[in-house]
C-alpha cells in the first residue's frame, strides 16, 4: 500500500481565516473555525438587532429563519418542511428523546461509538421514564455488513423504541453505513436516530436516501457555519409528535417551527449560516472535500510512522471525503478520559498543536482533522516532537 500524499494547498484559503498562525489547529472537528466572512455576515446582523430590536425580533424573523432553513435543507439533501434549525446536534437528539414518550419496560440502543453527551442525554430521559439504555458494542475493525448485522441481532422488537447510531463517529472517525442501518431497524418498526453532527459540509446530501426518522447534524463544523448551528430532520410520520424543549410563541405552529423559536435567542448564527455554505461552495465543494480527507490521510500516516503504527494497524474511515483520521496511541497512554484530556492540555501547551485524545474501549487515540486551512508541515512538526513528549509521561 503506497503513503498518502499530500495534496495540493487551495491557494489563499488559509487567509479565510483569523486562527492563530502560531499553533496548527489540527482538531477541526470539535469546535469547527469561522471563516472572517462568516464572522463578518454574523456581525452585521448583530449590528441590526441592536439597533432595534424590536424590528428584529418581530414578525418578519420568523420568515427569515424559515428561508434560512430552506437555504440550508437543501445543502444537506432535506426536506424544508420536515427540518428544524437547532443549536447543536445534542440539542437535537433531546429534543426526540423527550418527544418519545418512553416508559417503563422500553429501551433505547446505541453503539460504543456513540458521542459522550448523546449518552448522557439518553441516560437522562431513561432515568426520567424508567426506560433502559443498552449499548451495543462493534469492533473497530467490523465490516459495514458485520456493523449492520450487529445492529440487526441487537434489536429487541417490542421492547428497543429508538436505534441511535452515528454517520460518522466522532471517537472513532468511523463511516457507518446508515442507511442499511435504518433499513435493517425498520424491518423490525424500530425508529433510528441518525446523529450526523460531523455531516454537514463533509458528506454530499448527508440526509439524501438514509431514511431515518430523525436525523441531526452540525452546520457549525464542516460546513463554515456560525457555532451553534443544527438541523434536526423528521420524518413525515413523527412530525405532528415534536415536543420543543422550550415552550414558547410558535408552539400552535407545530413542527419545525415550535422547535425553533426560543424567544430571544440569539438567530443571528442561523441567520448568517447560508454565508459558510457561500464560502464552502465559493472554494470549490468537491475540491474542499478531496483536500481535507487526503490531508487527513497523510497526517495519519505520517504521525502514526512516528509512533511506529504499521500501516495496516491505521484505521480507515472508508469514505474518500472523510476528513478525520485516528491511530493508536501507545499503551496504558490516555486510557481514561480524564488522562486523555490531560495529555491532550500537554500536546496543546508544549507542542503549540491543537488535537483531539479520546479514550475508546480502554485505549487511546489521537485524532487528526484536515481543514483547508492546515498544510503538510503541520503534521510534520506534530510527527517530530509527539514521541519525545510521550516518552515523558
Amino acid at each position: 500500500m503506497s503513503a498518502p500524499q499530500p495534496p495540493e494547498p487551495i491557494p489563499g484559503a488559509r487567509l479565510l481565516f483569523s486562527l492563530d498562525p502560531a499553533v496548527s489547529h489540527l482538531n477541526h472537528g470539535s469546535f469547527g473555525a469561522v471563516p472572517i466572512g462568516v464572522q463578518r455576515a454574523q456581525q452585521r446582523l448583530r449590528d441590526e438587532m441592536e439597533a432595534n430590536p424590536l424590528r428584529f425580533f418581530g414578525p418578519s424573523l420568523v420568515d427569515r429563519i424559515a428561508h434560512t432553513r430552506r437555504h440550508l435543507a437543501a445543502f444537506l439533501g432535506a426536506d424544508p418542511d420536515g427540518t428544524a434549525l437547532v443549536g447543536n446536534a445534542t440539542t437535537g437528539v433531546a429534543v426526540v428523546l423527550q418527544s418519545l414518550g418512553l416508559r417503563p419496560g422500553d429501551e433505547v440502543l446505541t453503539t460504543d461509538h456513540g458521542y459522550g453527551a448523546v449518552g448522557f442525554s439518553v441516560d437522562r430521559e431513561c432515568r426520567r421514564t424508567g426506560a433502559t439504555h443498552r449499548i451495543l458494542h462493534v469492533p473497530l475493525t467490523a465490516t459495514d455488513e458485520q456493523v449492520v448485522q450487529l445492529v440487526r441481532a441487537g434489536l429487541r422488537p417490542g421492547r428497543t423504541k429508538l436505534l441511535i447510531v452515528d454517520q460518522l463517529t466522532s471517537a472513532t472517525a468511523r463511516l457507518f453505513p446508515a442507511a442499511a442501518i435504518a433499513g435493517a431497524a425498520h424491518e423490525h418498526e424500530v425508529p433510528v436516530l441518525v446523529d450526523a453532527a460531523h455531516a454537514p459540509g463533509m458528506l454530499p446530501a448527508p440526509v439524501g436516501g438514509i431514511g431515518a426518522d430523525f436525523w441531526v447534524g452540525n452546520l457549525h463544523k464542516w460546513g463554515y457555519a456560525p457555532r451553534g448551528t443544527a438541523a434536526l430532520v423528521v420524518s413525515p410520520s413523527w412530525r405532528d409528535r415534536m415536543e420543543p424543549l422550550v415552550v414558547s410563541w410558535e408552539q400552535g405552529a407545530g413542527f419545525p417551527g415550535n422547535v425553533e423559536w426560543q424567544a430571544t435567542l440569539d438567530y443571528t448564527s442561523w441567520l448568517a449560516a447560508p454565508a459558510g455554505v457561500w464560502t464552502l461552495r465559493t472554494l470549490g465543494v468537491d475540491r474542499v472535500r478531496a483536500h481535507n480527507a487526503a490531508l487527513a490521510a497523510y497526517g495519519q500516516r505520517v504521525v502514526g510512522d512516528a509512533l511506529g503504527v504499521a500501516p495496516a494497524d491505521l484505521p480507515d474511515p472508508g469514505g474518500p471525503t472523510v476528513a478525520m483520521r485516528i491511530l493508536p496511541l501507545p499503551a496504558g497512554l490516555a486510557a481514561t478520559t480524564d488522562d486523555a484530556l490531560a495529555l491532550r492540555g500537554r500536546i496543546a501547551e508544549e507542542l503549540s498543536a491543537e488535537v483531539a485524545v479520546m479514550s475508546w474501549n480502554g485505549r487511546g487515540w489521537l485524532r487528526l482533522c484536515g481543514q483547508v486551512y492546515n498544510a503538510p508541515h503541520e503534521y510534520e512538526r506534530l510527527a517530530a516532537r509527539l514521541p519525545a513528549l510521550l516518552a515523558r509521561r
